[in-house]
């Protein structure tokens, strides 16, 4: 049965804001490399928008969708392969981790919270409310060793549906949330994030890695005092990160900052005007998206770009082996390049 889908606010909270211009896309992030115009799709059987991707540790990929469907493709996938409708959590999942614990699926449903799917097809409901406020908008996740799940509630005033508001009203909505697997508790680590989405763990589980996608920054938030360092300031919009295991992490770029936003900051009131506007008159994001790999410090290693837009708002991003499977907020289909 679908989870009711909450209301949003219907006027924005914008303030005045300085003005920023965005980055341009040179030296390490110049676009070189573009293979991302030239990957290979692996459509859904109906429904669309496969926001993250992940891979067991057998090889199976995961993907949710839009209609609350979670599918499973064989570890040998290409295009063609039809996968395996496992679930349907009724809301909207979104970032998906495996529990390095048992192989059970831990899921962020936008509108239902974190949930667990084990390999049965049996959904258990983890958390969906914390210091006495609901969980609003469940995005992305990160598993320690011992089971604790780190996650990204990205606004406590606008819904998955209407994210555009949050962009517009450009305020630290977010925050940073912790799941005890032992006690069932659920814990702000930290809060004062603009939309926090992607997130991951060091490899001495001392710290995280989280995308600021509103304010399109990279920090470093260290455990367990939750003081913030900021890594760097993206060219792009980070949507959802993973490790790629050896100290590295990718980030999907879901779009170059949009200039026309940045100029409005200082303008509350059109802000305000643009937020009630029909979709189409909003700022919009740009049909052109960029995987970054970053080292734990935050430097960028490698960009990859799809400047041809040929797979738009790539949200999710996970490396296995020598490919590297995308996700997206919008498409019909995953993603898969080779990175050999």
């Amino acid at each position: 049965m679908p989870i009711p889908r909450p209301p949003a606010p219907w006027l924005i909270r914008p303030v005045k804001l300085p003005a920023t211009t965005p980055p341009p896309l040179t030296g390490v992030w110049a676009p070189a490399d573009t293979r991302l115009d030239d990957l290979e799709l692996l459509p859904l059987p109906h429904g669309h928008g496969p926001e993250d991707v992940v891979v067991s540790p057998d090889g199976h990929i995961y993907s949710g969708t839009h209609e609350g469907h979670i599918w499973r493709w064989r570890p040998d996938a290409h295009a063609g392969a039809v996968p395996d409708l496992i679930a349907d959590t009724g809301g909207r999942p979104l970032g998906l981790e495996i529990d390095p614990r048992d192989g059970s699926l831990i899921v962020c449903d936008a509108y239902r919270g974190l949930l667990r799917l084990t390999a049965d097809g049996t959904i258990t409901d983890l958390a969906h409310r914390v210091a006495g406020r609901r969980i609003l908008l469940c995005n992305n996740a990160a598993v320690a060793r011992d089971g604790t799940v780190y996650f990204t509630d990205s606004s406590t005033r606008f819904p998955v549906s209407h994210w555009r508001r949050d962009l517009l009203e450009h305020r630290p909505n977010g925050r940073v949330l912790a799941y005890d697997p032992g006690s069932g508790r659920t814990d702000v680590v930290a809060e004062g994030f603009h939309f926090p989405n992607g997130i991951a763990l060091t490899p001495a589980e001392d710290a995280l890695l989280l995308c600021e996608t509103v304010s399109h920054r990279l920090v470093r938030l260290s455990l367990p005092d939750g003081a913030v360092r900021v890594l760097d300031d993206l060219p792009a919009y980070p949507d959802n990160m993973s490790s790629a295991g050896d100290g590295t992490y990718w980030i999907a770029l879901a779009s170059p900052r949009v200039a026309l936003a940045e100029r409005l900051l200082p303008h509350p009131v059109l802000r305000r005007v643009a937020a009630v506007l029909p979709t189409r008159l909003q700022p919009q994001p740009l049909p052109y998206t960029i995987a970054a790999q970053v080292d734990g410090d935050g430097t960028v290693l490698r960009a990859l770009h799809g400047p041809a837009g040929r797979y738009v708002m790539a949200t999710g991003v996970r490396q296995h082996g020598d490919t590297l499977w995308l996700g997206s907020l919008t498409e019909k289909a995953i993603a898969r390049i080779s990175l050999s």
